[in-house]
């Protein structure tokens, strides 16, 4: 991906909890030369040392989990809030417009789970992470029979990531007077998109004051 320096991002304290917030991804795969993609809730696993694991789980008639290969690097991408942004947001208005956005990619080797009871953890965790805000979370209490077929049709896999590249475009080689401008014009916009990267904005703001 081509990041600028402004625009890199190295922190893990702030790459790890990007890839919580916005999980659900694009795993892409090279097969024969052809590229494959798939939208997928993905779990990721912190660790101390290294980058961590990604869990998820896709349909077993989806083709792209035999791509899963040792030694074949695959490709998750995390999408962020991301907004048109119009030179009219800025103090000096004589540049073009652009697009602003948060997006984190992580590479890695994928592994096919085998053990029923690992791929049975993935969906109760996948499942568990996006009920756990709900008022009532919904929980699986499928008859074992049923549990059993549903766990025939999908194929979970985990990533062991090798390298992350994040890129957070947010103004940050205009001036404070045009990065304040262009916040104001989301926090003002109809549209949700940029009212969300607005947020994604101030809370950046914020976590890069708090560190030392």
């Amino acid at each position: 991906m081509y990041i600028p320096a402004a625009n890199r991002i190295d922190d893990r304290k702030r790459i790890n909890p990007f890839i919580h917030e916005h999980g659900f991804a694009t795993v892409v795969t090279d097969h024969g030369g052809k590229l494959w993609a798939s939208h997928l809730p993905v779990l990721f696993d912190e660790a101390s040392e290294g980058h961590g694991v990604l869990r998820s789980h896709m349909a077993r008639a989806n083709e792209q989990w035999h791509h899963f290969q040792p030694g074949q690097e695959v490709l998750c991408i995390f999408h962020g809030p991301h907004s048109y942004i119009s030179p009219s947001s800025y103090v000096l208005q004589e540049t073009v417009p652009t697009w602003n956005y948060a997006a984190v990619y992580a590479y890695g080797t994928a592994k096919v789970v085998e053990d029923r009871a690992v791929l049975r953890r993935i969906v109760d965790d996948t499942t568990m992470k996006y009920e756990s805000n709900r008022a009532v979370p919904w929980k699986i209490t499928l008859p074992a029979g049923a549990i059993a077929a549903m766990l025939k049709a999908i194929v979970g896999f985990t990533i062991e990531i090798t390298r992350v590249e994040a890129k957070f475009k947010l103004g940050q080689n205009k001036s404070q007077a045009d990065q304040n401008g262009m916040l104001r014009d989301l926090q003002a916009s109809p549209h949700l998109g940029s009212q969300d990267l607005a947020k994604f904005i101030l809370a950046q703001r914020t976590l890069a004051h708090s560190q030392p």
